[in-house]
């Protein structure tokens, strides 16, 4: 299925009907490049990708910024209606958060007035911006990755994604999930028991609890739950050979990592960072980095294109895999 088709079945159903008229129309081409489409009332629609913001006029062309299709309130107002099925009420806890997940993943980033309750942020209203990130399935995005990341019939080496944000970490998890749950016959892998805590509903991109990304047979999913706290649930209760999860940084999602490796539990998450010195420096995960409790560093990069593996290194930080050739891992 083309990246046209899965925006069509996923995220356009999902948009006020004038914006996903002109998404439709935009060429296959630009959709295959796009990361982002910011909806912002009394603005062009605009498409962010790699290269570039392109601005789109009414029939889904490129175009300045004068001549472009201008985002209406109602556009933004119906979006909400729809993403939130009709009750904003229902989706608080969301909209604290400032975005809500749709079906395939995509991340519906929100912006606007905020109501505030004893100094806590209860929620927003009058909204005015929206920021669509797209998700994409890339099956095989971790063909390249997997030679380091499994050993023998049933071994997952813990490992760190590490990149920049827009590089690719979420595409490539999710096809390590995949992968991992599956297992891989070239390379003696028999595949284990998958435990994804996916605190942003990203990953997995459940819908009323259950995943529409393609994970594979063994996995098991905690939508929306914190990490750290999912992370112990999933310990306690399924059993998994190995737990997937987003951008560590709290200083309970590194305690409750620890905890998984004294259980004989491998996890594989990813942080936001240009190489792993950087991640070293900071607090909670600088600290596992030091303690070696990862054994695989997985740097991605944006040059020369998004998603591209710059190198591998083990737990001690020496490099095993440097690019040379610019194998492209993910998009």
């Amino acid at each position: 299925m083309s990246y046209c088709a899965v925006l069509a079945k996923t995220l356009f159903p999902m948009l006020a009907p004038t914006v996903a008229a002109v998404l439709r129309a935009v060429s296959p081409a630009l959709l295959d490049k796009a990361g982002e489409v910011r909806v912002r009332a009394g603005k062009p629609l605009l498409v962010v990708t790699g290269d570039g913001d392109v601005f789109l006029d009414a029939a889904g062309r490129p175009s300045q910024p004068a001549k472009a299709y201008i985002v209406s309130g109602e556009d933004v107002a119906k979006t909400l209606q729809i993403v939130s099925r009709n009750s904003l009420y229902a989706c608080e806890e969301e909209l604290r958060q400032g975005f809500i997940t749709v079906a395939g993943g995509h991340r519906i980033g929100i912006a606007g007035q905020a109501v505030m309750t004893e100094g806590e942020l209860k929620s927003l209203k009058n909204i005015g911006s929206l920021n669509i990130r797209l998700s994409r399935e890339v099956r095989g995005a971790a063909d390249a990755v997997m030679p380091y990341a499994v050993s023998g019939p049933r071994r997952v080496m813990s490992s760190l994604v590490i990149s920049p944000p827009r590089c690719g970490k979420t595409t490539l998890l999710r096809d390590m999930a995949r992968q991992l749950s599956a297992g891989v016959a070239s390379l003696g892998f028999a595949g284990v028991q998958v435990g994804i805590v996916d605190e942003r509903s990203e990953l997995a991109a459940c819908r009323d609890g259950v995943p529409t990304a393609d994970l594979g047979p063994r996995i098991d999913v905690l939508d929306g739950c914190p990490k750290a706290v999912g992370m112990l649930m999933l310990i306690r209760s399924m059993a998994p050979q190995v737990i997937i999860t987003d951008e560590l940084g709290r200083e309970a999602d590194a305690a409750a990592v620890l905890e998984a490796g004294r259980a004989g539990v491998a996890v594989i998450a990813s942080a936001h960072g240009k190489d792993v010195a950087d991640i070293a420096a900071r607090p909670f995960v600088g600290e596992l980095i030091a303690g070696r409790v990862f054994d695989r560093y997985i740097v991605l990069g944006d040059k020369p294109a998004v998603g591209v593996i710059q190198e591998i290194a083990a737990g001690g930080g020496e490099v095993i895999y440097r690019r040379s050739g610019g194998i492209k891992a993910c998009g």
